[in-house]
């Protein structure tokens, strides 16, 4: 902060309290995902809520691998779990790829990585899984995130009398908020074909479409598949979102201040899933889908995989009928989370988008 006057936007500031080597919260070594049955951490994902999410995208990942005879490569594998039931899953339907991806920025997260799957896989399985630090130069396959574009950093804009302010960070014996006049252009030519109202706040991430830029160079022949909270333009940029769409979240409680539990809560913002396509688009990418959370993993089998489940067998069934619920519910996961698909090189239409496809909502 001495180095660049006192002020950091709030990009590098997010960047530094998620991702510092051993500080940050993704890179230190406090529990950050809970589950339905122990709780702790700080957030559930929809891997640790039950087994039946992975077995539901190892359909859509098994068409995939069929089109393509490629790998799986997934983009922060969080605690594991997902690539455990995923291999697992993807064994029973006689799909297994060649290899198993994971690009891990996070030593810590690697060694709980190794240490639930390890705990979950026979070793012939273990095996397919391999590390990276970076992406590929070439890859061929399926590229799977879930819950990875929320923690990309983002920048904070305001609006303010017709001008146009980023947003970022001083620190005067304690964190604070300092608006200065915007000065990067290629964020303003982001932001002001929106027409924004004054006094509205609200976020762009020039990170994100940098990463989609990275997999649509790095993918030659297959499909890039992304899950997660977040919008079409229209919503992200309503007149009535005018405090923008930051969270975080610490010890299961979201709240809205990032100036606190640095390094002990996690950042994130709501996904623009236009700007998302937009730069897929632009990329050579071909759109294959976008809908919600709930139509994807209904068409993908979701219902039809807890029906093989006995309700006869209420310890067994009520727990995953419950996650099931949370993960279609649109009171809970099944609107506000999206899925979204590039392809490359690819003609079929994916089994996950067949009949709820909602692309013209971008």
């Amino acid at each position: 902060m001495n180095q660049s006057g006192g002020w950091i936007n709030f990009a590098e500031y997010m960047q530094l309290a998620l991702y510092t080597p051993n500080l940050g919260y993704y890179s230190g070594a406090l529990q950050k995902f809970g589950n339905i049955k122990n709780g702790g951490g700080d957030f559930v994902t929809a891997p640790e809520m039950t087994p039946l999410f992975a077995q539901t995208i190892a359909r859509q990942a098994g068409q995939v691998l069929r089109e393509t005879q490629g790998n799986i490569l997934e983009l922060g594998a969080g605690t594991g779990t997902l690539a455990a039931d995923m291999l697992q899953a993807l064994y029973e339907l006689g799909q297994l790829p060649e290899q198993y991806y994971i690009l891990e920025v996070s030593g810590h997260l690697r060694s709980v990585q190794e240490k639930t799957l390890l705990n979950k896989l026979p070793v012939k399985l273990y095996e397919k899984i391999v590390w990276l630090e970076k992406l590929p130069d070439q890859f061929i396959g399926l590229i799977l995130g879930n819950e990875v574009l929320d923690a990309i950093p983002v920048h904070l804009i305001m609006k303010k009398n017709d001008v146009l302010y980023e947003r970022g960070v001083i620190f005067d014996k304690q964190f604070a908020w300092q608006d200065q006049p915007l000065q990067d252009d290629s964020i303003r030519q982001m932001i002001e074909p929106l027409s924004l109202p004054s006094d509205y706040l609200t976020e762009v991430s020039p990170e994100a479409i940098g990463l989609i830029n990275s997999l649509a160079n790095t993918l030659t022949h297959g499909v890039i598949l992304m899950l997660d909270y977040g919008f079409a333009a229209h919503e992200y940029y309503h007149p009535q979102r005018s405090q923008g769409t930051l969270m975080c979240h610490y010890q299961h409680y979201a709240h809205s201040n990032p100036l606190i539990n640095i390094g002990l809560q996690d950042i994130t913002a709501h996904v623009n899933f236009t700007a998302i396509v937009e730069a897929g688009l632009a990329q050579g990418l071909d759109l294959q889908g976008y809908t919600n959370q709930a139509q994807f993993l209904i068409a993908c089998g979701l219902l039809d995989l807890l029906a093989k489940e006995s309700p006869d067998n209420l310890v067994s069934y009520m727990p995953k009928a419950s996650a099931v619920q949370k993960l279609i519910s649109p009171a809970e996961m099944g609107e506000l989370f999206k899925v979204i698909a590039f392809s490359k090189g690819l003609d079929t239409v994916l089994i996950g988008f067949e009949g709820g496809d909602k692309s013209h909502t971008l």
